[in-house]
């Protein structure tokens, strides 16, 4: 049987959120779908998120390339020794690039590449599947950073069906094995 939102059981529709639809019924990790308009919903995300992460890792405002790099290798290093996954799902965000206002840091685009490659080195190297999403990131500038990060992995051989350095299954490949429900 689908999933039925609860969301927004006490709200008459002419008051719903304008990108709300009840067909979305979706739910990710015990929380159902947050649509932009739900800021109520975010001190319930906010907690849960709080409680599920292991490993913080705090910068501060300004940070630049190397440090950030550092905290990324050392406590990726650290998470992949307490817990080797099945699979990573990498949010590649670009909102740490210097000059944007939201994100706060300071991260060259050169350091957003670096970051990328070895991000993919250091979970390739356990022979872990990777799935890449880009996000965040406000510049005008950002998709030409994500193309020339994309590009740096594929030249690489980090990633690209044809190379004999990626390990990853080609999309017709399933992640998980057959006895996984």
């Amino acid at each position: 049987m689908p999933h039925t939102t609860q969301l927004y059981q006490h709200v008459p529709e002419t008051r719903w959120p304008i990108v709300y639809s009840p067909r979305y019924n979706i739910t990710f990790m015990g929380l159902e779908k947050l649509h932009p308009f739900d800021a109520g919903k975010w001190g319930k995300v906010i907690s849960f998120l709080k409680e599920a992460i292991r490993r913080k890792v705090e910068l501060e405002w300004g940070t630049e390339d190397d440090e950030y790099l550092d905290k990324v290798e050392r406590n990726l290093q650290k998470a992949l020794q307490e817990h080797l996954p099945d699979v990573v799902v990498y949010n590649a965000g670009t909102d740490i690039l210097e000059g944007d206002r939201l994100g706060g840091l300071s991260i060259s685009p050169q350091g957003v590449v670096k970051r990328d490659e070895l991000v993919f080195r250091v979970v390739r190297g356990r022979r872990v599947p990777i799935l890449m999403v880009t996000s965040g990131g406000y510049q005008k500038r950002t998709a030409r950073i994500i193309a020339d990060s994309i590009l740096n992995l594929y030249s690489l051989g980090l990633i690209g069906s044809e190379s004999p350095r990626a390990w990853a299954q080609n999309s017709d490949t399933p992640l998980l094995p057959p006895e996984v429900p």
